[in-house]
This record gives C-alpha cells, structure tokens and sequence, in this order.
C-alpha cells in the first residue's frame, strides 16, 4: 500500500469520525455515484462507439474511491471488535498474568532471569530459545497477532487454519477407497478392499519481522508493550504471509496455490490445479460475466456452496463494470461494514498478490478455500531483544513458523486470460 493511500485512508477515518456506520454509508454514496458513472459511460459507448476520456477519469477516481471507502469502514468494524491487551481481570489467570509481566521487563529492560525460569518450568525451553532464539510471547499476545492476521491477511481469512506443536504437519488422504455399492438382503456381500492411502506434508517455515524502538518508548509505563508489539509485526508478517499463500514456491516458504502445476480443467487430475480460458488473449470476452459463470461451474456442487472469488483491484475494477442480461451489475457491495463485496452471488476476497490480467495470467480464482488450502500455523511466537545493532535503537526479532498449501485439489479453479 502506497504513502498517498495511508494518507487517504487516515482522511476518510477522521472524516467517519471512528463511526462504522458513517463510514459504510459513505461506501454506498460512492458504489451509487460509481454505478451512475459506469451507466453513462455505456450509454456514450452505444450512441459514439467509444467512451468519453472525461468520463473513464471519472470512473477510474470512483473506483478508487470505492475500495478505498470499503477499506476504512472494514478497519473501523475490526476496531471495533478488537479486543484490549494486557487488562489484566478477574478471567487472567495468575501463570498468564505472571508470564505478562515477566515478558514486559524483558522487553523494557532486557531482564530475562523471570521469563527464563518460567520458560524453564513449562517445560517450554528448546534448542531455539533463550539467548539464542529469544522468549514466547504472553499467549494473549499471540491470540491478537493471529486474530489481527486474520483480519488484514486475504488468504487466511478465508483457508482452513491448523495449529501444530511440531515442525511438520502429515495429512493422510485416500487415493483408492474402500469397496462399496447396492446388494439384495440375502445376497452374498463381496470382501472390503482396504483403501490406497497417500500423505500430504505441510512443513512450517520462519516468517520474521523486526520493529524498532527508542528508550523513550520503552521507559513509558503508559504504552502497553504488549500492543505495540503486536500492532508493530501482524502488518509485516500479513503482507508476507499474503504473497507465499498466493504464489510461494514452497522453498524457505508456504507453496502457494498459484504456484502448483495447472491444467486445462477437462484435462484435471489430483495433484493439479484446474483452468478455464476466457477466450481472449489478455482480456474478459464481451460476454465476460458468461465465463466468470463457467468458472462457478467448473467445482462440484459441494464445493460450490462454500465458494469464493479471489483477484486483485484492477481485475475487480474489470469485473465492476459488467452488467448481466437483465441489465443487473453483477458485482454487488456489502451488506454491512466488515462482510465482503459479492459476485454472482459469491463473496469477493481481494488479494494483491493475485497476477494482474495479462496475456496467460491467472487473474481469478474461484473455490472453496477451506476446504482447498490449509495453513499451518505453530504454536508460538517468540521475541529476541537486540540492543547492539542499531544504537540508540532497541531491535525486536520477532518470530513465527507457519506453513501452508493445497489439500483438496478439487476444491479451486482458475481463470485464465487465454484465447
């Protein structure tokens, strides 16, 4: 994300006044003016065969306006529903509340004798810890890390999500099943073949970030040190994150479901990722909302109901202008701060990782990504203090292992912008 939106996104909040509803009202002023823009640019199209420039600014202004508007009514909703850290309460437990407090003085002062013996204690000390590997965070801590990835991190929000104490996750899967089928009630039954079994391994891997903070900071009782560090890693490590689901090569990172073999979906096997072609070189076809309804068609029925449209901006502002048979957008916006936009009825993730439409891209995704690609998550998140490298600046090494990648290859398909 760019300076100027940072600087455009802090506008509209201030504007919103920290009101979720003041700010999803003026995301609907903006998908009106957006609609009554599109409608005269297609109505100058039929009358002159070509589009006003003055009219495409327009539009292009109000499409920028809509996912910006969109942006800061989901933010002030997550807000809103973010818990506080470090409350302390009747609910914290004393080991938590002790593990808090212990965290804090290493962070502030860089005391290790109390996180180390509690460490030592839970039997949580491994070959990775201590000087070495740095401390574990205070649970809740890394709860608000998790929860916020959730919230910022597009592919998260919508996979499966599996915490593991180990390096590796092994998920076992049926490549022939047991024998099956109809018989009479005296017939003789045929002997149960024991099914083909095969295994899928998700290894995690190391995702660091590493903010900086002044001795001020540090000294200043009235920051919560729990919430700036969590504030300061979960947009580092959703960005990150965010990539490798999407295109990760499975190297020192999660393989992303882009990054797998795809095959022409009449062509599909386990294993593969199917495809679709719109027909064009680089481009939707007139007709485009007919092969984004082919794409919907190529999963199973079960998969469907769980489906999920996944693409970048400028492929959403393509697909914003469509309008079916009946003259209806096919995209509509969210009901309500914090829900998703939909598409043929489908919600709509919007990911930046996602290829731009191009000559052989695979611009859209579309699938049940619960049930087609699992991230593995380890527990733990741990934190090295490093006063030494950037003076006067302390350093926090901050990190955690997480894996990811396909399970169900049933479960997404691709679109790609082919002849």
């Amino acid at each position: 994300m760019t300076d100027n939106t940072d600087l455009e996104t802090q506008r509209l909040e201030t504007k919103a006044g920290g009101n979720v509803g003041a700010a999803f009202e003026e995301f609907m002023r903006a998908f009106e003016a957006y609609k009554d823009t599109n409608d005269e640019r297609l109505a100058d199209l039929e009358r002159r065969s070509a589009a006003d420039p003055l009219i495409d600014d327009k539009l292009a202004r109000l499409d920028r306006a809509l996912d910006e508007t969109k942006r800061v009514a989901d933010r002030l909703a997550i807000k809103a529903q973010r818990p506080q850290l470090g409350t302390g309460g009747a609910l914290e437990t004393a080991a938590v509340e002790e593990h808090r407090r212990a965290f804090e003085d290493y962070v502030r002062k860089g005391e290790t004798t109390n996180l180390s013996r509690l460490e030592a204690k839970a039997l949580a000390v491994s070959t990775n810890s201590g000087a070495d590997g740095g401390y574990l965070v205070p649970p809740e801590t890394e709860r608000a890390v998790i929860s916020a990835l959730k919230d910022i991190s597009p592919i998260r929000a919508i996979a499966s999500v599996r915490q593991v104490s180990g390096s590796v996750y092994k998920k076992p899967f049926a490549t022939t099943g047991f024998a099956t089928g109809w018989v009479a009630e005296t017939a003789t039954r045929s002997q149960t073949t024991t099914p083909t079994l095969a295994e899928l391994s998700f290894p995690t891997m190391e995702l660091y970030a590493m903010p900086a903070a002044t001795a001020t900071l540090l000294d200043d009782s009235a920051v919560n040190i729990d919430e700036w560090i969590a504030e300061e890693v979960r947009d580092t490590f959703a960005q990150q994150e965010g990539t490798a689901f999407v295109s990760g090569d499975g190297s020192n990172k999660p393989k992303g479901f882009l990054d797998y073999t795809k095959v022409a979906d009449g062509s599909w096997s386990w294993g593969n990722i199917g495809f679709i072609k719109t027909g064009v070189d680089g481009a939707f076809p007139a007709a485009g909302p007919d092969k984004l309804i082919d794409l919907v068609y190529t999963l199973k029925a079960g998969y469907r109901a769980g489906g999920t449209f996944v693409f970048n901006r400028g492929t959403q502002a393509a697909i914003r202008k469509m309008k079916d048979e009946d003259g209806h957008y096919i995209w509509q916006p969210a009901s309500a701060a914090g829900e998703p936009s939909l598409l043929l009825g489908y919600p709509v993730v919007e990911s930046e990782d996602m290829p731009t439409i191009a000559v052989d891209s695979f611009s859209v995704a579309f699938g049940d990504f619960r049930r087609g690609y699992l991230i593995v998550d380890r527990v733990g998140i741990r934190v090295l203090r490093d006063p030494y490298s950037s003076k006067p600046y302390v350093l926090f090494y901050t990190t955690k292992r997480v894996g990811g990648g396909v399970q169900d290859f049933n479960a997404i398909k691709l679109l790609k912008f082919e002849e």
